[in-house]
């Protein structure tokens, strides 16, 4: 039996408890879990009665296989500093977050160490996981993983060098591309007659077509601009709007993410320092 623990169920520790059982990639039973509140386990327990509420984090590290972080990245050198002597050689710690380095990690710890981000897509048993492995991890491990992620998602390998810009648009994108959305809605609405509720409708079904679009392989992002903006076309008009609006936003969203990005790495790094654990 499998014994999966998870450390935090905040959003995305409460999402791969239940995206995991839903596409019975887990059975209740092999999951274990731990919150600082510790009522919000109890919460999550009363919906899966069979899934384990551990008392401490560090008891719930002496019994995983696997066992997923999922608290803040200013959480995690105190709890790392709580679990390690609980760790087993064996064990592969995932941390879901980005701005802690896999090797920082693994100079902590004396179990092996991968990183998985998920995506709140991944609530749909869809779209994109990113994986990173430490250098203790072996063939077997990446293979574990990765397949435990498949059932929820599409996993794919990265390189630490792009780890920020990776989970900005796997993990960030969704939240980014609604509120671009949202506003496509509110002009809409304050420039013609339709309601909100028409041009939500549309604009929801619109995007869920969309992703059929390129889930089925019928168009990639140019062609389906080439197909959809006739020349002399209205398509075309807006087209352009967006060209001359848009500019260099992207650039300053990726600028603004990575300097944020970067200030939590060094936050995190001085705590390490402060409690001794780096040199």
């Amino acid at each position: 039996m499998a014994r999966i623990g998870i450390i935090g169920t905040g959003s995305m520790g409460t999402l791969l408890v239940e995206a995991l059982l839903e596409a019975e990639a887990l059975q209740e039973e092999e999951i274990f879990i731990y919150n600082r509140s510790i009522q919000k386990a109890i919460h999550l327990q009363e919906t899966y009665p069979d899934i384990h509420v551990m008392p401490s984090a560090s008891r719930l590290a002496a019994v995983a296989d696997t066992l997923f972080i999922c608290v803040k990245p200013l959480q995690i050198p105190s709890l790392l500093e709580e679990i390690s002597q609980s760790l087993r050689p064996s064990t592969l710690l995932v941390s879901i977050t980005s701005p802690i380095k896999v090797d920082v990690i693994e100079t902590q710890v004396s179990c092996k160490v991968a990183r998985a981000i998920p995506s709140m897509i991944n609530q749909t048993l869809s779209g994109p996981s990113l994986l990173s492995y430490g250098e203790r991890c072996t063939q077997s491990d990446r293979n574990h993983l990765t397949s435990l992620l498949s059932f929820i998602s599409e996993p794919l390998e990265i390189e630490e060098d792009i780890t920020r810009v990776s989970s900005d648009i796997a993990s960030c994108g969704p939240a980014f591309f609604s509120y671009l959305t949202q506003s496509f809605i509110d002009a809409a609405v304050r420039q013609t007659a339709i309601s909100e509720e028409e041009a939500t409708e549309l604009a929801t079904n619109m995007l869920i077509g969309l992703g059929k679009l390129f889930e089925q392989e019928r168009f990639t992002l140019t062609s389906l601009q080439q197909r959809i903006c006739v020349p002399g076309g209205i398509t075309g008009e807006g087209i352009e709007v967006l060209k001359n609006e848009t500019g260099q936003m992207f650039d300053h969203l990726f600028q603004r993410t990575h300097k944020k990005f970067y200030k939590e790495q060094k936050h995190i790094q001085e705590s390490f320092y402060n409690k001794g654990r780096l040199s």
